[in-house]
């Protein structure tokens, strides 16, 4: 007698419930933003808002030592924007950040399309020149630059000499345009690593067969460039504009210590140096919080359009 042996039935597990999605965290990036506007607020807004409270205020040396400021209203304002020498003064820092700032950005896209065009050597030597001059501190670069123009012994009248160019003890920072030549000279000096480095980072990211194919299809070094890299490397030059833009409008250091050097103040003021005559120099803090709050939408009003064009680009 055989006894077959019967298989047991096979058991089909039934499908486990599927997991129930996570549901989207709509507000987490609200949240995570909290501690940096935090922090924005109580590191710019105090600052912002004192300057804002002071300029309605007779504001002097006397309430430094206790005596409570005099609310004036709009009495600052009023004779801040009847006061002709501001006018004045509006204009030439106005001038003076717009030739700053176009030439820097025009000097930085040709040192960069330099960069990108030479050898691994002269690449290395220009970044670390560029990086080395960018690093000096801003007191140390003027110290030199004030020997430079120096009209007893600087290096610039001893050149001139060498050359030919009758230039014994010329004050190069009497008269206000040569001045603002030097200072031009200066701040574009200062900023042009920056904007070199920026441009040349995005010029890294071009696609070299972009390139390759304009050059098989014929076109020059010149098309190339206004055709394909400035466009390309556009929304790069916008953004070290408008940096740009703002940081010149705000030049104080470099035009304070030549007027030290041996300009006339009254005739070679920005609004930056404005401010500080009218603060630290005269003690009327209240109309140099009004002229301060006058900056402010001044670099408001100048970087506008490029704050536009880059939301519209990033849109």
């Amino acid at each position: 007698m055989t006894s077959t042996a019967t298989a047991p039935p096979e058991t089909t597990s039934a499908p486990l419930p599927a997991a129930p999605a996570p549901r989207p965290r709509r507000h987490l990036p609200a949240v995570l933003v909290v501690p940096a506007v935090v922090l924005l607020v109580a590191a710019l807004g105090y600052p912002v808002g004192w300057q804002v409270v002071t300029s309605f205020q007779h504001f002097g040396m006397m309430q430094q030592f206790g005596q409570p400021p005099e609310w004036v209203g709009l009495a600052n304002y009023t004779a801040l924007l009847t006061d002709p020498n501001l006018w004045v003064i509006v204009g030439r820092s106005l001038a003076f950040c717009l030739v700053c700032a176009l030439t820097t950005v025009a000097v930085g896209l040709a040192l960069a399309l330099l960069i990108g065009a030479v050898g691994r050597v002269g690449r290395l030597t220009l970044q670390v020149a560029l990086l080395l001059a960018w690093a000096m501190p801003v007191v140390a670069s003027m110290t030199v630059w004030t020997w430079i123009v120096n009209w007893r012994n600087g290096l610039l009248n001893w050149a001139l000499e060498r050359v030919g160019v009758d230039a014994q003890g010329h004050n190069w920072l009497v008269e206000p345009l040569s001045f603002f030549v030097v200072a031009a000279v200066i701040v574009v000096w200062m900023s042009v690593p920056f904007v070199t480095l920026s441009i040349y980072a995005g010029l890294t990211q071009l696609s070299p067969e972009v390139l390759e194919a304009a050059e098989i299809d014929g076109a020059g070094g010149w098309k190339r460039l206004r055709h394909i890299i400035l466009p390309l490397v556009a929304p790069v030059i916008s953004i070290v504009l408008l940096l740009q833009l703002i940081w010149d409008l705000r030049v104080f250091t470099q035009v304070k210590l030549l007027q030290d050097a041996g300009g006339v103040a009254n005739e070679t003021h920005l609004l930056g140096t404005y401010i500080y005559q009218l603060g630290t120099g005269a003690g009327d803090f209240g109309m140099a919080s009004a002229v301060s709050i006058l900056m402010l939408l001044l670099t408001v009003a100048v970087s506008w359009y490029y704050v536009r064009s880059l939301m519209k680009e990033e849109s």
